[in-house]
């Protein structure tokens, strides 16, 4: 149905032109939290940034003891609601390793449904949806699935895509859709996937 493995087999090949998500390719559970928690609302440049700088003060939980909010919102300074983020990361300080599930994520400040499910994707290699916007988007132009919020896109998606997908899912559509399935005035000329899209929404392309 809707052709899903020729849609995945092509967009492994194409993005790697692409620059990757930021939190894909990390192994450090710690780093892999605290990325994907600073790259909300965050452009992908201003997030390598600061974790960088950020990761040469901060090895672990235990070096937010010694930094007050002030002093993590001037290492942060640049990416979204840094003063929210700092004070987030501040209370990180309580933990001894990162939460191995997605309940004890929740209850983190700052993390949201995306974000504890990118977590266990990628630092707990779990088979599970992570859906932002790129995701939401891209999954109903296609045709795939018909949803009024990620919530809902991610729950059709554990429907209808083999499993072997799931947290694939993320980092594919979130680089074709930075640099091809723009949000407005998509790259059709340009996709690879397009004779196995249906376009839903898209009003102008180029």
């Amino acid at each position: 149905m809707y052709k899903m493995r020729e849609v995945f087999e092509i967009l492994e090949k194409e993005v790697k032109k692409f620059k990757i998500p930021v939190v894909d390719g990390m192994n450090d559970k710690f780093k892999v939290l605290v990325s994907a928690m600073l790259s909300a609302r965050t452009k992908d440049e201003v997030t390598f940034e600061v974790c960088d700088k950020l990761f040469k003060k901060v090895k672990d939980f235990r070096d937010f003891r010694d930094l007050s909010v002030k002093e993590i919102e001037k290492l942060i300074y640049g990416v979204g609601f840094y003063k929210n983020k700092s004070r987030y990361l501040k209370k990180l300080e309580e933990l001894e390793k990162v939460p191995e599930d997605f309940e004890r994520l929740m209850k983190l400040d700052g993390v949201g449904r995306k974000t504890a499910n990118l977590v266990l994707i990628v630092g707990f290699k779990e088979d599970r949806i992570c859906v932002d916007v790129h995701v939401h988007r891209i999954s109903n132009r296609l045709g795939w699935v018909k949803s009024e919020n990620e919530y809902e896109t991610e729950i059709e998606l554990m429907k209808k895509i083999d499993k072997k997908y799931w947290n694939k899912i993320n980092k594919l559509f979130v680089a074709y859709g930075k640099n091809i399935c723009k949000p407005v005035s998509p790259f059709c000329s340009k996709c690879k996937i397009r004779e196995y899209c249906k376009r839903v929404g898209v009003v102008r392309s180029r």
